[in-house]
């Protein structure tokens, strides 16, 4: 009789340990991941007065990506504190931006530029990455930022080798290629080729991946010092080369007119950017 008794009770402590077991696999927790985080150039977590720095991550959400957050604020006390540099009010920086571009998207590469105002008061700033799924569910990352003075000042020299010929046509389906290199002393950053409307009336530095059409975005080299280059992009074409594509529609959608090429090509640490001469071409839809 004792025998039988313990037998049950045995049995109803496998039950019970089954009934837990598959309620905690029920309720397991997709947190999303943040993986291959990067700040700065070469994640040097360092930015520069006056200046952009990346920030890239690869990001795994089970549950759809929501929002994406940064924020960035002075290390110690907020209150306002001013200094004069070479004539120059310098204060605090704060930044405080939401992205809702990548909501639904189970996985993605994040790979946004944030610019540091020229009179933003240099020193360490606390970084925040913070990726919300659409159950709520949060993955941070917290990062020391040091901002500080820029260091180089040569721009890269950009040589365009081959391109189209000044004021060319091309019409729907046509490829318009362009290559050369960028050099520098100590190294380039980045590297941008945008096809851009000549009704936009933009600076040569206000060209950038939002408002304009890309053939080329990279910030990855074997040797920064000494940059190849070659792009092309068929007239039409549904997603630009943006590293991670956009659809070419609304105010960068293709129209008949005159459009010039660009390549823009800052300086590493900090330094100012180089720029190609503007390569002007018709395109007829």
């Amino acid at each position: 009789m004792r025998t039988k008794i313990q037998n049950i009770a045995k049995i109803s402590v496998i039950l019970i340990f089954a009934i837990i077991t598959t309620s905690c696999e029920d309720e397991k927790i997709n947190m999303p991941e943040i993986l291959d985080f990067e700040l700065g150039y070469e994640n040097s977590k360092t930015g520069y007065l006056g200046s952009e720095f990346h920030i890239e991550a690869n990001i795994i959400a089970e549950n759809k990506i929501d929002i994406i957050k940064i924020e960035i604020h002075y290390e110690g006390d907020h209150t306002k504190s001013i200094r004069i540099a070479n004539g120059d009010d310098h204060h605090h920086w704060e930044v405080d931006l939401t992205y809702d571009k990548f909501r639904g998207l189970k996985n993605t590469t994040f790979h946004e530029h944030i610019n540091i105002p020229l009179n933003a008061e240099p020193g360490e700033y606390h970084f925040h990455f913070k990726v919300i799924d659409m159950e709520g569910y949060t993955a941070e990352i917290e990062e020391d930022l040091m901002v500080m003075e820029p260091e180089v000042t040569e721009a890269p020299v950009i040589t365009v080798t081959s391109s189209p010929e000044e004021g060319q046509t091309f019409n729907a389906d046509q490829t318009i290629n362009i290559s050369g290199t960028v050099t520098h002393d100590i190294a380039i950053r980045g590297l941008y080729i945008g096809l851009v409307r000549s009704d936009t009336d933009y600076t040569d530095g206000e060209v950038n991946s939002q408002n304009s059409i890309t053939l080329l975005h990279t910030h990855d080299f074997d040797n920064p010092k000494n940059v190849p280059f070659e792009a092309s992009i068929k007239v039409g074409a549904e997603y630009d080369n943006n590293i991670t594509p956009k659809e070419i529609t609304g105010y960068i959608a293709w129209q008949s007119g005159e459009y010039y090429l660009l390549v823009r090509s800052p300086a590493a640490f900090g330094g100012p950017a180089g720029f190609s001469e503007r390569i002007n071409i018709n395109i007829e839809l």
